[in-house]
């Protein structure tokens, strides 16, 4: 039996560069669109872009190319319970897509993430931690649960902290494309002029820093429960446990 392959899905590469700083990488069209694949035995990580349709292509076409036994909606989030600090790892037990309000159980993990269509700002992070009792917000994990269902895949949401619940974020949102892709240049040009944005700014990109390093270990760890499980020949990956909230 062959080592089913375990599969990330990001929106960016910065959120998972530490855990792929030395995989292979390889390009692969699905769907009239090219995709960048990292590589390394028998796990795969795609950075498909920001937002549920960037997300929902990017798992399928790892689904398509790799046919993975286990996806993880791996990344960035928002915390919204105020506990919550950068750097903070945890697998969502439920996620839920604030558009329709419909949920996924993982089965392993404990927590519940909160799947919006745009960054959530501090007043829409307090609303969805009332509302739905969550703990942190992302934009692209219902997306690529939902992709996983329709396979028959396993599916996890590994994420961290990168923002606390009352940060207050630049702008970003208007700076990413019906692609998702991230417009660097025009957000630099943006904040060129706004001296006042700086300091948030820098403190953003230290605190990303911290968040992307936290989540390649709890990666690695993850990487290593799915093939001693695979391991064991259990089709089902009985045994297998998304470790949760720490």
């Amino acid at each position: 039996m062959s080592i089913p392959k375990l599969a990330v899905v990001a929106a960016m590469e910065r959120e998972v560069a530490p855990f792929v700083k030395d995989w292979q990488t390889t390009r692969k069209e699905y769907d009239g669109q090219t995709f960048k694949f990292f590589e390394k035995e028998n796990n795969v990580v795609v950075c498909g872009g920001v937002g549920a349709e960037a997300a929902r292509r990017a798992a399928e076409a790892v689904i398509r190319w790799y046919e993975p036994g286990l996806i993880i909606s791996a990344g960035f989030a928002g915390a919204l319970d105020p506990t919550l600090q950068v750097g903070h790892t945890f697998t969502a037990r439920h996620v839920i897509d604030a558009r329709d309000g419909s949920r996924t159980d993982s089965g392993h993990g404990e927590g519940i993430l909160i799947s919006f269509e745009t960054i959530a700002d501090a007043q829409q992070k307090a609303r969805f931690a009332s509302a739905f009792g969550g703990h942190a917000v992302d934009m692209e994990a219902a997306a690529v649960a939902r992709a996983a269902e329709a396979h028959g895949i396993k599916f996890l949401a590994c994420k961290v902290i990168s923002d606390t619940s009352d940060a207050h974020l630049p702008p970003l949102g208007r700076f990413i494309d019906k692609a998702g892709r991230f417009q660097t240049g025009k957000f630099t040009s943006y904040i060129a002029f706004r001296p006042w944005l700086w300091k948030g700014l820098w403190r953003l990109a230290s605190d990303t820093m911290k968040a992307a390093q936290a989540l390649g270990y709890k990666l690695e760890q993850h990487g290593r429960e799915w093939t001693l499980t695979d391991k064991s020949n259990t089709a089902d990956a009985q045994g297998f446990s998304g470790q949760g909230m720490r």
